[in-house]
């Protein structure tokens, strides 16, 4: 009990010193009153996780009744387009769970003649960020976790190394489209960037980086791949596979995957569509899951409260949409255009220096706090910019890449992180030390940023 009360009181205090030091700063009261809140919202996700939701409805409330932020802009600032995009494609993921997609497309391509400890490390790797960018990395590393642990077990190997691989490939493969990350569709409904701008940018670059992960894990954990190639050739592989694979697909999941598939061709579509039907931008890539969702609970009728209740997570949803409306509530109030003057005056207005700023601020930042918390908090600061007529896509490519990489940085740096710690803690009692996790997901963490920011500071094409 005393614990919590000094965490609350530390808690209060940094809050109030933030918004004192805004007001000292040059900021007006209410501009003041809307740091202090989102930074007592911010830091309550880093003290009391558990009770986040809490200091987003207290907080947002307190704007309310402090007339810093009226109804009608906590409406248009809650983001609902994104928090609807969201809910639909939870519904789509827990059709495909429930149609064992996620076991039969691991199986397939883990049915390789010849496995070897590399090949295993590149095929976990490659098909970790993959899945990462194609539903989203939360869900993808619940199943690479489980196929490597199955996999590790046959083998009598130590899973702990084959588990980091997977979620750093994750957290890199969540960069490479819209779909991969919560912050790319936040990112891509408030920029302006399309899918098809995330496969020409984002992807090449992701790609680059897993490309570089991928030689930097084969030399930090060459002991344990050639343990494992030992073991593979002791206990033969082959058998193995062909017993852990053969799951053929049933009609439900061909129909699952065609619902999938057609959803996939119309997101990468949308801007097209957009154009073609004389409809605001990102309307039909934020309609499509909706409609997609829609089609499926009415297929699976008997399953359908199930999937809005339980496949859809509604306590994150509700913590982002008041979390976007205090990020808001910056903007609203002009603190974020302060904001922006004055990163201008350090980094003296060279677009250079801001974007490798925006990129380190975010990968640090994300590597110690949820990079949705943290993307919220500057996609404002960003949107600042644009009002001193700067070109803003660098700056935006930064913050998606510098939101993703870094939560390979730490033990909690990102969603699947903490996912694939608390699966791997449950079911065989493994802890990985802060000081394991840290020096390999430094390295590849601060390896890849410096590539980003070598990528859109010199070429051209991400400006």
């Amino acid at each position: 009990m005393k614990s919590l009360s000094l965490k609350l009181l530390s808690l209060f205090l940094l809050a109030f010193s933030l918004g004192a030091c805004a007001s000292f700063s040059g900021m007006n009261a209410h501009q003041s009153l809307s740091v202090g809140i989102f930074s007592a919202s911010i830091l309550g996700t880093l003290f009391f996780w558990d009770f986040r939701l809490s200091f987003a409805f207290i907080g947002t409330s307190v704007l309310l009744m402090t007339k810093t932020i009226d109804l009608e802009h906590v409406i248009e600032f809650s983001s609902l387009e994104v928090i609807l995009f969201l809910v639909g494609m939870m519904v789509i993921i827990g059709l495909l769970k429930d149609s064992g997609f996620f076991a039969w497309i691991v199986s397939l391509i883990l049915r390789i003649p010849k496995l070897t400890g590399k090949k295993f490390v590149l095929l976990i790797g490659c098909l970790s960020a993959l899945l990462a960018c194609t539903v989203d990395e939360v869900t993808s590393i619940i199943f690479m976790v489980a196929a490597v642990l199955e996999i590790c077990d046959y083998f009598e190997v130590n899973p702990v190394p084959f588990v980091i691989i997977s979620v750093l490939a994750t957290n890199i493969g969540s960069a490479a489209t819209v779909l991969g990350n919560p912050i790319g569709i936040l990112i891509a409904s408030k920029s302006g960037l399309t899918f098809e701008d995330f496969i020409a940018k984002a992807f090449p670059l992701a790609l680059l980086c897993l490309v570089v992960t991928i030689f930097i894990l084969l030399f930090w954990y060459r002991k344990s791949i050639k343990f494992l190639d030992q073991q593979m050739k002791r206990l033969g592989a082959n058998e193995m596979l062909i017993r852990l694979i053969s799951i053929p697909p049933e009609k439900n999941l061909k129909i699952s995957l065609g619902i999938f598939g057609l959803m996939l061709i119309f997101i990468s579509l949308h801007h097209r569509m957009e154009i073609a039907w004389g409809l605001p931008a990102n309307t039909v890539l934020l309609v499509v899951p909706l409609v997609s969702s829609g089609l499926v609970m009415i297929w699976k009728h008997h399953k359908a409260r199930k999937y809005i209740e339980k496949d859809v997570e509604w306590w994150t949803l509700l913590f982002f949409l008041l979390l976007f409306v205090q990020a808001g509530t910056l903007k609203y109030t002009g603190a974020t255009v302060f904001i922006a003057k004055h990163m201008l005056v350090a980094t003296g207005s060279n677009l250079n220096f801001l974007t490798a700023a925006m990129l380190w601020v975010s990968a640090i930042g994300s590597s110690v706090l949820d990079n949705v918390v943290l993307v919220a908090a500057f996609i404002p600061v960003v949107q600042g910019f644009q009002n001193l007529n700067m070109n803003l896509q660098p700056l935006w490519w930064a913050l998606l890449f510098g939101g993703c990489l870094g939560g390979n940085i730490t033990l909690i740096g990102s969603t699947a992180n903490i996912v694939a710690i608390g699966i791997l803690e449950k079911e065989k009692r493994l802890k990985i030390s802060f000081l394991d996790w840290f020096w390999v997901g430094a390295t590849v963490g601060l390896i890849t940023t410096l590539i980003v920011m070598t990528a859109l500071i010199l070429l051209p094409f991400y400006r």
